[in-house]
């Protein structure tokens, strides 16, 4: 069972700026919550029972905001209101489940990935991307169960327009198991439109093994000069290890850019 997830939160989300100037772009409110905890939401009724965030210094306020104990119970005081008392519930609810590491120099993803070694337990885990929300349907919880059949590591794939993929990672699908999952040959960071192995693109959801951690303590940089977890991933497949692209249900919702975010929070409005 999948009961660990990972969520990057390191990132400085310039594309949000001026938003993010002074405030994470993970507790920048969409529909009057917090987006980082339609993330959270997701992992616990998927069954997650530990999270794992990766953040920065910079991103310390991302902390404070689980960790504000003082702030709710001087106003729980004075002030019996229902709804703060359910948020403070909540907010402690989170912080039980949740451990912090940091990634304070901006290496990429798969750098990311590693800090989070000494904290997995278990043969494989869940990492979540929070600038994709995934709504109606619950991504996680759906990718646990092709885990489940298959003993093999899962990511989330989303058809994208060919011009476009040059943003993501790209897989190359070999054997369709079913209507919604195919074996993957291979996933290629940011290719070229020529290059495209496919339109089939690599979507914020990933359930990897521990057996990534050894491939990431040796990569080197890639494109941009970061490490890349597509080309980890890349190279545990040469190796044979088993990874099925999923074709999620649910509606995919890009929050990393200001019209994404923008385009978000009306999506959600309507749910």
């Amino acid at each position: 069972m999948i009961k660990q997830a990972i969520i990057p939160l390191a990132g400085l989300g310039t594309r949000l700026l001026p938003l993010t100037s002074v405030f994470p772009k993970e507790l920048l409110p969409i529909n009057g919550k917090p987006g980082i905890e339609y993330i959270l939401d997701e992992c616990i009724e998927a069954g997650i029972k530990e999270i794992v965030f990766i953040i920065s210094k910079k991103k310390k306020m991302v902390k404070d905001y689980f960790y504000n104990d003082k702030f709710y119970t001087n106003i729980i005081k004075k002030k019996k209101d229902p709804r703060i008392i359910s948020e403070y519930k909540k907010i402690i609810k989170y912080k039980k489940m949740i451990k912090f590491v940091y990634q304070n120099k901006p290496l990429g993803t798969g750098d990311a990935v590693l800090k989070t070694k000494k904290y997995i337990k278990d043969k494989f885990f869940l990492m979540l991307l929070p600038d994709d929300l995934i709504v109606n349907q619950n991504c996680s919880k759906s990718m646990i169960k092709v885990h489940n059949r298959n003993r093999a590591s899962v990511m989330a794939s989303m058809n994208v327009k060919k011009n476009t993929v040059t943003r993501w990672g790209v897989y190359k699908l070999n054997k369709k198991l079913n209507k919604r999952d195919y074996l993957i040959s291979d996933v290629v960071e940011k290719p070229s439109v020529k290059k495209a192995p496919s339109n089939k693109a690599v979507i914020g959801r990933y359930i990897l093994p521990v057996s990534i951690f050894a491939k990431l303590s040796k990569q080197k940089p890639g494109k941009g000069g970061e490490i890349h977890i597509t080309d980890a991933i890349q190279s545990l497949i040469y190796q044979k290890e088993k990874f099925i692209a999923h074709n999620f249900s649910g509606k995919y919702l890009d929050c990393g850019t200001m019209n994404g975010y923008i385009k978000s929070a009306l999506e959600i409005a309507k749910l």
